[in-house]
């Protein structure tokens, strides 16, 4: 891992705590389910059950000043160097750094308003993946995993489709990406690799060559063919030996499935679609994502790391991440709404937390949990609106304050899902998959 993947403490930072915000009222569940009800069928819009969901994580926390939230009026300690530029919505820029998700903004929304308390990784991570606070502090170096996050949740309630994974992610694990309680059969199936490199094939779901040569016939050499599918299971899972067996039987299923062997195959899409996507491994990581998604893959995240930016934040190199982002994010968003499938899957663009207000002594921005932007399209969110804002300077959401629990709340719904159902741990204990919040109205039209 290089040192622009790193966190501030120089390694993959996990760290503690919770500070949670109580939720903003919004519609009621019945309201809502309803309300999308009854305009699904009026416009014949994907019902929520089939809503699949393109999360994509920016780990350490990306600057809300450099992206979706610029102040051209703060002092200039604080607006930093970069410029606002407009977008497709009167009235509203985004930062110079953004030029094509501000051509895109009609077909998007931007929240700028949730916030927490936990300027954390570890904390802010779980919080954001989950819709929970982390129940206790947790070491610096330490694995955080209290709570099921959403991804391991959706796998749990929907299962696996056509014998696709429930729940991908490209190309690891986030720290709190996990699924608790809910067993290892729900953690992610990890999608590692460079999807732009030439030849690229995913691991476990191509067949071993002594099977596709026909030389074994059986389950058990099969099996014994077979390696591990690379997945990351919780200690807090039941049974290893039960695990294992559902790991190799979700192997057996994957590498059987003809949808899943066409849905790997990045090097099927047109060269011009993948050169919009970008020719490197996150704009691929993205288009792979919406193969992924669009053949049911009910939960897809695609890592990002390296936004812990403390230093020189107005450099080339941030320059770059930051102009891959846009690029990706923009093809994405506009692919999908091309091919018809942009109100069945929700796209999500978040990490853990904003940046600090005053640019620090390094000409860089810290860990600043109270102002963060999130972008949010597809799943009939109207589009072309920001939602909530933030002062002057930048420093708190000032206005249709959101918290986690409410951006959870509103996934969940998106997909179908009652975010106040009660699910049990493996030792019986009852627990609300998001305790408290509401949907954030705005997303529902």
């Amino acid at each position: 891992m290089n040192a622009l993947n790193r966190n501030c403490a120089g390694v993959a930072r996990r760290d503690f705590i919770q500070l949670g915000v109580g939720g903003v009222l919004g519609l009621g569940m019945g309201d809502l389910v309803r309300l999308r009800a009854d305009t699904a069928r009026a416009v014949g819009k994907a019902s929520p059950d089939d809503v699949n969901c393109i999360l994509v994580w920016l780990d350490g926390g990306p600057t809300h000043y450099e992206t979706f939230d610029p102040k051209p009026d703060a002092p200039s300690g604080v607006r930093g160097e970069f410029k606002p530029i407009p977008t497709t919505v009167p009235g509203v820029s985004f930062c110079e750094t953004m030029p094509k998700l501000a051509k895109t903004l009609n077909r998007m929304a931007i929240i700028r308003s949730i916030c927490h308390k936990d300027p954390n990784h570890g904390g802010g991570n779980h919080y954001m993946m989950t819709g929970a606070p982390t129940p206790v502090p947790v070491n610096c170096g330490s694995s955080v995993s209290f709570h099921p996050s959403f991804g391991s949740t959706v796998s749990h309630l929907r299962g696996i489709r056509d014998g696709l994974p429930a729940y991908a992610t490209l190309p690891r694990k986030s720290r709190s990406a996990g699924p608790h309680f809910l067993g290892g059969q729900h953690a992610p199936f990890v999608i590692d690799g460079d999807p732009n490199r030439k030849g690229y094939r995913v691991r476990d779901v191509v067949l071993p060559r002594s099977i596709s040569e026909g030389r074994a016939d059986t389950r058990l050499k099969l099996r014994r063919s077979l390696d591990r599918m690379l997945r990351i299971a919780d200690a807090a899972a039941a049974d290893p030996a039960v695990e294992f067996d559902s790991f190799y039987q979700q192997g057996i299923d994957l590498i059987s499935s003809p949808k899943a062997q066409a849905a790997f195959d990045v090097e099927q899409e047109p060269a011009a679609v993948r050169d919009r996507y970008g020719r490197n491994d996150f704009g691929q990581r993205l288009l792979l994502a919406r193969r992924l998604a669009g053949v049911g893959v009910s939960f897809v995240t695609v890592y990002n790391g390296g936004w812990d930016h403390h230093t020189n934040i107005f450099k080339e190199p941030f320059r770059k991440k930051v102009e891959r982002v846009d690029t990706g994010m923009a093809a994405l968003i506009n692919d999908l709404h091309d091919r018809g499938q942009l109100d069945s899957t929700l796209v999500l663009l978040l990490g853990e937390f904003g940046r600090t207000p005053k640019i620090n002594k390094d000409v860089g921005r810290d860990h600043w949990p109270h102002a963060m932007s999130v972008l949010v399209a597809g799943a009939g969110v109207p589009p072309g609106q920001v939602i909530g804002s933030t002062d002057v300077k930048g420093y708190y959401a000032s206005d249709r304050i959101y918290s986690p629990e409410d951006f959870a709340c509103s996934l969940y719904t998106k997909m179908g899902i009652d975010p106040h159902k009660i699910l049990y741990t493996n030792t019986g204990r009852p627990f609300s998959i998001v305790n408290g919040g509401a949907p954030i109205k705005e997303l529902f039209g």
